[in-house]
């Protein structure tokens, strides 16, 4: 395998742990949250799969990203399935931009996100959205054992 080869199937292996976590949540804690500040379950959903799209944007544009508006900007929150659903073209995009980079693209090209200091590799930028979805996937298991209901297995 080569790196790209990696860096797809750890986005696909979170995918899949995420999807499973989220399709075991029953429907009337959809809106639960532990506190006034933090995001409900399906917000969090939500944060996930378009903060992947604004990563996707912020490595198109190789980093700042300008007058940026999202198109989850007015959607309801109506389930699950449907995040899944809006998401799913702009995941395909994700995935199809990641497909065509090769391992100098990795070390060579760089995002410069000069408004919060930043300055990476796409090979390292990539690895720190991945993260970004894997924390939100603990915190939501913090979430399930909070409100004391059962957790997908997700550790297959």
């Amino acid at each position: 395998m080569n790196a790209t080869e990696i860096i797809l199937l750890n986005f696909s292996e979170i995918r899949r742990r995420s999807i499973k976590l989220w399709q075991g949540i029953p429907k009337e804690h959809l809106h639960w949250k532990p506190d006034n500040q933090a995001f409900t379950i399906i917000e969090m959903i939500r944060h996930v799969l378009e903060g992947e799209h604004l990563f996707h944007m912020i490595i198109e544009k190789r980093g700042n990203l300008g007058t940026y508006k999202s198109p989850w900007k007015d959607l309801p929150y109506e389930s699950i399935d449907a995040e899944l659903k809006f998401a799913e073209t702009y995941r395909d995009d994700f995935i199809s931009m990641i497909r065509n980079f090769d391992s100098l693209h990795l070390e060579q090209i760089r995002i410069e996100r000069s408004e919060v200091g930043q300055s990476k590799t796409l090979g390292d930028y990539l690895n720190r959205i991945a993260y970004h979805e894997s924390v939100h996937t603990g915190q939501m298991l913090s979430y399930l054992r909070t409100i004391d209901i059962e957790r997908p297995k997700i550790w297959d």
